[in-house]
């Protein structure tokens, strides 16, 4: 099992950064890739981008490609997105997941295995 806490949402003003955080632990060596996701109240869940956790490749939805970074930090087992230029649309609960499989597929739900708790974040105009 691998266990995630993510941390770092918050009500922000639009056009500020943010920073989100998320921890594993557990059996971390089993991770393939780890992926965050939103839900906005309403909608459904959609996917922001993903980490290829060995080879730290990423990939982003077209919506996130030049405001969101995916980084990681292979000592803390730790995956951060940066989120700059926010917007009220970015409104949304937060969620890291790590899949233990295969790399394939990566923007849906069900290609992950373990999920975090979700981070709530508020972009106000």
């Amino acid at each position: 099992q691998v266990q995630l806490v993510e941390s770092g949402g918050g009500l922000v003003q639009a056009g500020v950064s943010l920073r989100l955080s998320c921890a594993a632990s557990g059996r971390t060596f089993s991770i393939v890739k780890m992926g965050w996701f939103r839900q906005a109240p309403g909608k459904e869940r959609e996917f922001v981008g993903a980490v290829n956790w060995s080879s730290g490749n990423t990939y982003y939805t077209d919506s996130a490609k030049g405001r969101f970074t995916i980084s990681r930090d292979n000592a803390k087992n730790t995956v951060y997105l940066q989120m700059n230029s926010l917007k009220p649309d970015d409104t949304a609960v937060y969620y890291c997941a790590v899949g233990v499989r295969r790399w394939d597929p990566l923007s849906v739900s069900w290609g992950y295995d373990h999920w975090g708790q979700g981070t709530q974040v508020t972009v106000s105009s």
